[in-house]
């Protein structure tokens, strides 16, 4: 009888240990859903509006928000403009009524019908970087013209775009799926290898992680996004490269091959065959066999000002624990 009510007793006190856990990961849960929620219905109420594809907003929403530093909060929008851009250069009291940001030129609109164009308000945001976009056309050359305008910088308008057409193809910009890069199904191996150092062409840091593998071992993307660069390369041997809708390149090397119709431009997501494990490269096209078959894994992060590899081992672990238990 005693024993009974020990049991009885580790139970409730593992349930009250477990419980609060559970409650607040379900919260947490519940609240990411919501704040997708929200930006998907102001997106498409901005569509509404202008007649621009919400997929549009949402690329442009979701390029921002990966140039924040990680330690501010998340907004439900995050695209911004420059206070002098918003309330016009000569408006230094940053008045938001209408008719006095467009006496000073200021971009900012009343996106909600309250009479004011506030650069804190989702609705106004939206609709003001709108009216930026529809100042050269609606279409879709008008579009990629107007983010030139407004960026000057060809990487943030083909990133802006190709994670368009990421949430075009999916109807979704809710895309938490990933994937590792080799079938795991297949004998493969790796280890930490980024930053050793690399003696082909002068001494330089490894910019990735190798996973050792058979020739022929399936290679596949592990994320969405969009085929950015295919072909041969000195270094990598035939290569691919992924820009994917969290501003990151995902560099592929070493590849035996492509699989058929792949071709630049095309979108991919999480588990897509990409090619197959090789040993080419470190010398002209069609070099191979220097070393011992592997794949070549980088990733490189964009702020929107430069591009630089970091370390894609922590994810790879994940992304394998997330692979194996699919």
């Amino acid at each position: 009888m005693i024993a009974k009510y020990i049991r009885l007793l580790g139970i409730l006190l593992l349930l009250l240990t477990i419980g609060p856990s559970l409650a607040l990961a379900e919260a947490e849960d519940n609240e990411e859903e919501n704040i997708y929620a929200k930006r998907m219905a102001l997106f498409k109420k901005t569509e509404t509006l202008t007649q621009i594809p919400w997929y549009y907003f949402a690329a442009i929403d979701n390029y921002e928000r990966n140039m924040l530093e990680n330690e501010e909060e998340e907004k439900v929008v995050s695209i911004s403009l420059k206070p002098e851009v918003w309330f016009g250069a000569g408006n230094i009291a940053s008045i938001k009524e209408q008719e006095i940001i467009e006496l000073f030129n200021g971009k900012g609109k009343d996106g909600n019908g309250d009479g004011k164009a506030d650069p804190d308000d989702p609705e106004d945001m939206l609709y003001s970087f709108a009216n930026i976009l529809l100042e050269e056309g609606p279409t879709r050359d008008d579009i990629k013209i107007a983010l030139w305008n407004h960026y000057k910088r060809d990487l943030t308008v083909q990133t802006i775009m190709n994670t368009a057409k990421v949430f075009k193809r999916f109807q979704n910009i809710n895309l938490t799926d990933r994937d590792f890069p080799v079938a795991t199904g297949y004998n493969y191996s790796y280890n930490n290898t980024w930053g050793d150092r690399r003696g082909f062409g002068g001494l330089r840091i490894h910019e990735g992680t190798d996973i050792f593998a058979d020739y022929g071992t399936p290679v596949k993307s592990t994320t969405y996004g969009v085929v950015e660069m295919m072909g041969w390369n000195l270094y990598g041997g035939w290569r691919i490269g992924i820009r994917d809708i969290y501003n990151i390149y995902h560099y592929y090397a070493h590849m035996s091959g492509y699989e058929e119709d792949l071709e630049v431009g095309q979108v991919v997501k999480p588990g897509d065959v990409l090619g197959s494990v090789g040993s080419t490269g470190y010398g002209p096209p069609g070099t191979s066999g220097k070393f011992p078959p592997h794949l070549h894994y980088g990733m490189y992060k964009d702020n929107g000002k430069k591009e630089w590899s970091f370390d894609p081992y922590p994810f790879l672990k994940k992304w394998e624990r997330m692979a194996k238990n699919k």
